[in-house]
């Protein structure tokens, strides 16, 4: 199969094919992938030998490869830095306090424009944890304990202060609606290593508190083929909806089904170039392999009882934060190049101490299960784990909570190529704006691509006669948190 060519596609429009396109939806898994319909495009010549697993749109690797996959646990609504991995003891002594006007003034804020600005401390404590001495809140004992594989970020900065346009900026890089999220770019770029799952899959939990909803636009291909989607897959009872059969249906009949629609699609393909036929032939190969391999992948009765207590696993498949970090190991395994879980506890403008600590309790335990499993199994090297929020927290008090906050907040990543028990970056002694070392999500998303072996300038798709980037026309690799 051709490489997608987007201005052979827009040539080929006719009448026809309009009138074709407009006629055929695609469901859910039909947006899926069969990565093996790459491997063609990149084959032949002179070009160098590829990474294993690389079967995507690009022809080699631009730089050393240290991470083969992602897993983004997103977490969704925006946790407080102050609660988590910036200490500011300055901050605790000026609690209640009027918060200087000398930082806020002319400063662009969400919901306390106009309000009297009071300081608020963290109400939790912070330790020194691993070799290091990194800062780490109360609430994260069990993160805590894996400090010497983290590499903090402090000095995350963004440019969009509502939760929608936040989480697009995060994802995509852009607040314009039908831009390819960073999963999908991933998947356009390098493939996937396997055939018999999506290459980009997406977990859904949510905590008690601070539940700010989230929009699929977020794991958008946007305008890459929809081949490059990511798929939602259910975090409760079947992971797919109608992976079975029908009754009365068997393989070899619905096989048979299956060759007769890639053979009519076949014709339908030799008369356009239109990327979304080669989807629709790939989603029913993908679904019927899928009905073998999801069971499999979402039965942990193999997993040991002492891997799901230490993930903190109540029952398997419950819908929680902990089930969706054992899964995603097992996608990890299986190939999946990115995997993002989204966990929605964290949007606190008020109730904040509740709030923080339901939140911790959610994800505190697995996230750190799941750095020790992937250790373990020699996996951890080269698979990149972010995890963060859309934006932090006002250093300002809101009621019982924290209003949104832009100019500073922390993430952290381990494995995959990053400077493992370090800190990055910091803000300034009250937490509100990023002073040593700022890092855009455009530097984010630059220096996830270099862990993974491409030159963020360099992957790349025409839209409107435009290159369109995950980092649009900004971006800067972090060389110092690599290692």
């Amino acid at each position: 199969m051709p490489t997608f060519d987007p201005t052979g596609h827009a040539l080929s429009v006719n009448r026809r094919t309009f009138l074709t396109q407009s006629a055929y939806g695609l469901g859910g898994i039909a947006l899926a992938l069969l990565q093996s319909k790459l491997a063609a495009a990149t084959a032949g010549g002179a070009a160098p030998k590829l990474p294993p697993g690389w079967n995507g749109a690009l022809k080699q690797a631009h730089f050393p490869v240290k991470a083969k996959r992602v897993i983004f646990l997103c977490m969704a609504g925006g946790p407080s830095q102050h609660e988590t991995f910036d200490w500011k003891p300055k901050l605790k002594a000026l609690d209640g306090q009027p918060f200087p006007e000398s930082f806020t003034k002319g400063q662009q804020l969400a919901q306390l424009q106009n309000a009297v600005l009071k300081a608020r401390g963290s109400f939790t404590e912070f330790h020194k944890h691993g070799k290091a001495g990194i800062e780490i809140s109360d609430l994260f004992p069990h993160i805590a304990g894996v400090a010497d594989d983290l590499c903090v970020v402090r000095s995350m900065h963004t440019e969009q202060i509502n939760h929608d346009t936040a989480h697009a900026f995060m994802n995509t890089g852009s607040i314009i609606k039908g831009r390819p999220s960073m999963g999908s770019w991933l998947l356009y770029g390098l493939g996937a290593e396997t055939q018999d799952l999506p290459g980009f899959i997406v977990l859904n939990s949510q905590g008690k508190f601070g539940l700010q909803p989230i929009s699929a636009r977020q794991w958008s291909s946007g305008v890459l083929p929809s081949r490059f989607q990511g798929i939602q897959f259910q975090s409760r009872g079947d992971a797919v909806h109608y992976v079975g059969n029908p009754e009365g249906v068997c393989q070899s009949t619905q096989r048979q089904v299956i060759e007769e629609v890639r053979r009519m699609n076949g014709l339908l393909a030799e008369e356009t170039l239109d990327p979304e036929i080669a989807t629709r032939i790939a989603q029913y190969e993908l679904a019927f392999k899928m009905q073998s391999s999801v069971p499999e992948l979402t039965d942990f009765k193999n997993e040991p009882q002492a891997m799901l207590d230490l993930y903190g696993i109540k029952e398997p498949g419950d819908g929680s934060f902990a089930s969706n970090c054992l899964l995603a190991r097992r996608l990890a395994e299986r190939g999946v190049r990115m995997i993002q879980l989204y966990h929605r506890a964290w949007d606190h403008h008020g109730d904040l101490e509740p709030g923080m600590k339901s939140g911790a309790k959610d994800v505190d335990q697995a996230t750190a299960a799941l750095i020790k499993d992937l250790k373990q199994r020699g996996m951890l090297d080269d698979t990149l784990i972010l995890w963060g929020g859309e934006f932090g927290r006002t250093p300002m008090g809101q009621g019982s909570g924290r209003d949104h906050h832009i100019l500073g907040f922390s993430v952290f990543m381990a494995g995959g190529g990053v400077k493992a028990g370090t800190v990055y970056g910091a803000t300034d002694e009250l937490g509100y704006r990023a002073m040593e070392n700022p890092v855009s999500v455009h530097d984010l998303h630059a220096t996830m691509l270099a862990l993974m072996g491409v030159d963020h300038q360099r992957l790349n798709t025409k839209f409107q006669g435009l290159d369109v980037r995950l980092t649009g026309i900004a971006g800067e690799v972090v060389k110092d948190i690599m290692a």
